[in-house]
């Protein structure tokens, strides 16, 4: 597999920012720039991942495209397609975003996010942003979430089916998908299981880690890996075996510096696994 970071570092130039990826045994990255960038910039920050060796596993979208607003929905969903179009021509793994939220917060939990309208508006919103860009090089992908749909591997062939779209594959996001006990105490039958069901459409994955608060109800927090209690190791041996060049990418950290310290954490705990240059 290959390891990277959702934060591009410090840096003053294209070339500098893909060899701060190589210096640190990374060998994809998620894209730096959005489709509003210049041509110009854009162009030079790919040769400087090719040129480097350095694949690109993601372009971000994070954009609510199921807003309430119809203005804002269209503009989420034109910036979907732009951006989807970004990572045809970066020759990129595949562009992500989250399904979307039925109320205030972009990204948050409600109870109209299950609902059947959920379902209908999310199927809708995918295929219009796949037809539109009409790409050939990447995939349009939806990041897992514990609380909008897709929450589990099950719901994510479901959508898969209902979109019924070649450009539309998996983003693996598996801690996102740690929202029950079962899941947390049964992580190692649950990695196979989303293996198992979603493996040749996965493109690109997100490494952190899970813990579980001894404060009650049930409270399971995100956290760097190695402050959990998930089998990391294992799931990447499962994302190896599925393709040697799977992207695997550290993400949700704060600063340059806790990049650089869970990073060694993860080449530590998974030497051998992951491609250097």
């Amino acid at each position: 597999m290959r390891l990277g970071t959702s934060s591009p570092l410090k840096h003053t130039s294209p070339e500098e920012w893909a060899q701060n990826q190589i210096k640190l045994g990374c060998a994809t990255v998620n894209f730096p720039l959005n489709a509003l960038d210049s041509e110009e910039k854009i162009i030079a920050y790919k040769e400087a991942a090719y040129k480097a060796g350095l694949t690109i596993a993601e372009v971000g979208i994070w954009r609510n495209a199921l807003a309430a607003d119809p203005a804002e929905r269209e503009a989420n969903i034109d910036y979907s397609v732009r951006q989807l179009k970004l990572a045809d021509f970066l020759g990129a793994r595949c562009a992500v975003n989250v399904a979307g939220a039925f109320g205030p917060k972009w990204d948050g939990g409600y109870k109209e996010n299950f609902t059947a309208n959920a379902w209908k508006e999310t199927v809708k919103m995918v295929q219009t942003i796949i037809d539109r860009a009409d790409v050939k090089n990447t995939y349009f992908t939806l990041e897992p979430m514990p609380w909008m749909i897709p929450t589990g591997p099950k719901e994510y062939l479901k959508l898969i089916d209902m979109v019924a779209r070649d450009r539309f594959a998996v983003h693996l996001d598996i801690i996102n998908m740690i929202n029950s006990a079962d899941r947390y105490f049964g992580a190692d039958e649950f990695i196979e299981e989303c293996i198992d069901l979603l493996g040749p459409k996965i493109k690109s994955c997100h490494i952190k880690d899970v813990h579980l608060s001894e404060s009650y109800t049930i409270r399971l927090e995100e956290c760097g890996p190695g402050d959990g209690e998930f089998p990391l190791r294992h799931y990447v041996e499962k994302l190896d075996a599925l393709d040697p060049d799977m992207p695997v990418i550290l993400e949700h950290l704060n600063t340059d510096e806790e990049y650089l310290k869970y990073l060694g954490y993860l080449k530590e705990e998974l030497h051998g696994l992951y491609k250097t240059f």
